[in-house]
């Protein structure tokens, strides 16, 4: 880990943590991991209420009160405020969280946009990041605008318009033949010469993602909803919710958290393999090629604090099959809604939990990426 060590965050008791060992690390330090290179969090924050939240911010910088520490100079270009919009879905309704009309096209900007803001103010000015889309294209913009200098590697697989929007950013790019797991296994090498910006890996990331929770909770008149459901993969909007919702208890802005459910193709769907196993450790499962490219992820590095919050929360995990993402990707079109294949799972899951959602209850669907960065596929598939 480097050792440069800034005197900028000001007077904070919130640290870095391992969940699986309890050791901590001190938030003036640029890091990205423990020193045994296991994914850290930030200790748990006490959370805010509505009278914190900064109304003339349009932003997700309006919830700044709730970030571990002070950031005076946030990069940012109006990520979060994004719509929530209710829509029929069969016999029931369901509320679309619109996130993909955040900045550079997906929820990854939440995440980015805390991430580099806190790095930048450490004094870090050039960023590594691995990814297979949407948060390499995130990570491009959000360095453009902060100033900081980004190389993203990639695999030789990645939808064509993402790569040509992160280099449309100006950041270098490399790309890695092999799965997913071969471009993090590179930047990992790389990380000695340059700071390794994951948005797996660093847990400022999510403490960007819970935001979302903040926000549907305003949304909804400092309300919680009864169920929320994301598209997992690596897991940084599941568990950004968890950590947001969780310190909304704390503060005593809600009674309860909604229940959370991961929404995964069924041909890399590791989540549900281990959830529904009892376990929080990898069970096998066939992986197999998925036109929810976002989620194919075969080992998600923090499955065991996915697990712990599908737990804690009373949720659970659906694993779609592609014909039914085909389906909820057309269906989606139809009400105005033109996102990537990996949102439609989330929208699947609807269907797939008919029994286990009643028709009254409040449910959000979490709609993650635009169309437009997988343009081509989805023109395609809904021919």
């Amino acid at each position: 880990m480097a050792e440069l060590r800034s005197p900028a965050l000001g007077v904070t008791d919130a640290s870095f943590f391992d969940p699986r060992t309890g050791a901590r690390y001190p938030l003036d330090v640029p890091r990205w991991c423990s020193d045994d290179r296991t994914p850290l969090l930030v200790t748990p924050g006490r959370g805010i209420g509505r009278d914190d939240i900064e109304r003339g911010t349009r932003s997700l910088w309006r919830y700044r009160a709730a970030l571990p520490v002070a950031i005076a100079e946030p990069i940012t270009l109006g990520e979060g405020c994004t719509p929530l919009v209710e829509r029929p879905w069969g016999d029931r309704r369901a509320a679309f969280k619109l996130d993909w009309l955040n900045p550079t096209g997906s929820f990854k900007d939440r995440g980015t946009s805390v991430m580099l803001s806190f790095l930048r103010q450490l004094g870090i000015d050039a960023v590594l990041e691995d990814s297979s889309g949407n948060g390499g294209s995130s990570v491009a913009g959000y360095g453009a605008a902060g100033g900081l200098r980004v190389k993203i590697l990639a695999p030789a697989s990645t939808s064509p318009a993402k790569i040509a929007q992160v280099r449309a950013y100006g950041a270098a790019v490399q790309l890695v033949d092999g799965p997913r797991e071969a471009s993090q296994t590179e930047a990992i090498r790389q990380s000695d010469q340059t700071f390794y910006a994951s948005h797996n890996w660093h847990p400022f990331f999510l403490e960007g993602t819970k935001t979302l929770a903040y926000e549907i909770w305003e949304d909804l008149g400092f309300v919680a909803p009864d169920n929320v459901v994301v598209p997992v993969g690596a897991g940084s909007s599941l568990l950004g919710c968890h950590l947001g919702f969780k310190e909304l208890v704390a503060a005593g802005q809600i009674a309860r958290m909604p229940r959370l459910f991961a929404a995964q193709p069924l041909a890399c769907s590791p989540v549900d393999a281990s959830f529904r196993a009892g376990v929080d450790t990898p069970v096998d499962r066939p992986v197999r090629p998925t036109i929810a490219e976002g989620t194919a992820i075969a080992r998600p590095l923090r499955l065991a604090e996915m697990i712990a919050a599908l737990r804690e929360s009373g949720g659970g995990t659906v694993a779609i099959p592609e014909e039914a993402i085909v389906a909820a990707l057309r269906r989606l079109a139809a009400l105005g809604l033109f996102v990537e294949p990996t949102s439609a799972t989330a929208a699947a899951a609807l269907d797939a939990l008919a029994d286990v959602i009643a028709p009254g209850e409040t449910t959000v669907v979490v709609l993650t990426g635009s169309g437009l960065k997988a343009a081509t596929t989805v023109a395609d598939l809904l021919r």
